[in-house]
């Protein structure tokens, strides 16, 4: 043997020998308009309110959420997506659909600011504005009513999309909850309003911290009879399969990082936009050992959303949109 090197053999460490090399020849690209973020707002606060288990994360106001939106622009992001808390509760979660409830107010004071400059994502679901805390109506019995909670779905996005959503994503997990949708928001006249399906939602243990900021924990049992099973991969591709038979426009999967291989799958199974939710509890999780020094912040961050983008999502929903934003550019 001549003793030399074999050919080809350190051609990867070739290639990633200085910064711009590992640039030059990166797979996976990650940019400010790939990410959305989510935002809270609540109704009858003065000041925007911390949330304890999500440093850096707030309830705004209206007035606040309005600067946020701004800064989140010029940061180059590609949208927003609200969740609502209002000041007043009900079985049947009414403030959603009210002309004067906190996110249509929101809504229509940030597309009157912005415009079409970010897209603006509106959450679909009752669990903020019921005082029982599920995602639809319930019966006596205390078990969440598919079907008429789909008329309660239609009543939303029409209100939502009058208010000045450029997109709707119903995150309910109720059976037939986008057929509902797309008849309602076809039949006044919003065929344009594209839907965001939350298709592939599990009932997972990283919601905790989006509890208290969304103040919508149940207040009995829990949604695993219609959030997913997290054991379960093939039912992900049935519920995004009936998701887009039923008119979805794009598709999510979520949490995130728990369900790299669901999102992997999806983005080889389907032909539409993928999204993923990086999710409260991945934010605590990382801002925790963060803040202890176990991680670097910056670098554990972008190797996370940077993990999604490669799993398939061509969209990451993340509370640290748009700081990662001005890391990019």
């Amino acid at each position: 043997m001549s003793g030399g090197a074999v050919p080809g053999f350190a051609r990867g460490r070739r290639l990633r020998s200085t910064p711009a090399l590992r640039r030059l020849t990166a797979q996976t690209r990650l940019a400010p308009a790939d990410l959305v973020l989510p935002v809270f707002v609540k109704e009858g606060i003065a000041e925007p309110q911390p949330i304890s288990s999500m440093p850096g994360v707030v309830q705004h106001t209206t007035d606040s959420l309005r600067k946020a939106a701004h800064e989140a622009a010029e940061a180059g992001i590609g949208g927003l997506i609200l969740f609502g808390i209002p000041s007043e509760k009900d079985a049947v979660g009414s403030q959603a659909d009210a002309a004067d409830g906190v996110v249509n107010v929101a809504l229509q004071q940030l597309r009157a600011d912005l415009g079409d400059e970010l897209v603006l994502m509106a959450d679909l679901c009752l669990c903020e504005y019921t005082d029982h805390g599920h995602c639809g109506l319930v019966t006596p019995a205390g078990v969440v009513d598919n079907d008429p909670t789909l008329d309660r779905y239609a009543a939303v996005a029409i209100a939502q999309a009058q208010a000045g959503a450029h997109v709707i994503a119903p995150s309910g997990m109720m059976d037939g909850q986008v057929a509902a949708i797309r008849r309602a928001l076809d039949g006044a006249a919003f065929q344009e309003t594209p839907i965001l399906a939350y298709a592939a939602k599990y009932a997972s243990g990283f919601y905790g911290p989006f509890r208290e900021a969304a103040e919508g924990a149940p207040q009995f049992g829990d949604r695993s009879t219609y959030q997913m099973d997290p054991p379960n991969a093939d039912e992900a591709l049935r519920e995004v399969a009936q998701d887009l038979a039923e008119g979805a426009d794009a598709v999510m999967v979520k949490p995130a990082l728990p369900y790299l291989d669901i999102v992997a799958r999806v983005a080889d199974a389907v032909d539409v936009p993928v999204s993923a939710y990086q999710v409260s509890g991945e934010y605590a999780m990382l801002e925790a050992a963060a803040a202890n020094g176990w991680v670097d912040r910056q670098r554990a961050v972008l190797e996370t959303l940077t993990a999604i983008r490669r799993a398939g999502a061509g969209t990451v929903l993340t509370y640290w949109a748009v700081e990662a934003a001005r890391w990019l550019r």
